[in-house]
């Protein structure tokens, strides 16, 4: 990403809470996850397989939507720069050269929030509407 093309993203991603179109989506953990704030760089790094750790240490573990979702394109352009061509690309490569797999997928938000409230080293994002006491959205700072 040229400087420019970073400034924009970086202004366009005050938090994860992002209205794309008619979806208000949030990135969540379960209930029983202590974490509450990450920053962008964080959840990117998370989701693209380049930490598995949370930033106090303990295991992050990411669960996508499944591929085609509109809520995952929305979600890897928003946090990651990257278009669902370029995603398919990169995992491609981290595939081949062994450095990586992608995350599992779910279905829908409905099974992402299931998974995600049953195990607290994993981090998910859903619409905002499929919120409920299991889980528990998490801030994403610029």
């Amino acid at each position: 990403m040229t400087h420019w093309s970073r400034i924009i993203f970086l202004i366009a991603v005050t938090t994860l809470s992002v209205t794309a179109g008619a979806t208000d989506m949030v990135l969540i953990v379960s209930a029983r996850n202590p974490v509450s704030i990450l920053r962008v760089e964080q959840v990117a790094a998370i989701f693209l397989g380049q930490t598995a750790r949370f930033p106090d240490g303990s295991e992050a573990v990411p669960l996508d939507q499944r591929v085609g979702s509109p809520l995952r394109d929305t979600f890897y352009l928003r946090v990651t720069g990257k278009s669902p061509a370029l995603l398919k690309a990169y995992w491609s490569k981290m595939v081949f050269t062994g450095r990586g797999q992608p995350p599992a997928e779910a279905i829908d938000d409905a099974a992402v929030r299931r998974q995600v409230a049953a195990n607290p080293e994993l981090i998910g994002y859903i619409d905002r509407s499929a919120l409920d006491d299991s889980v528990r959205p998490v801030v994403v700072k610029p």
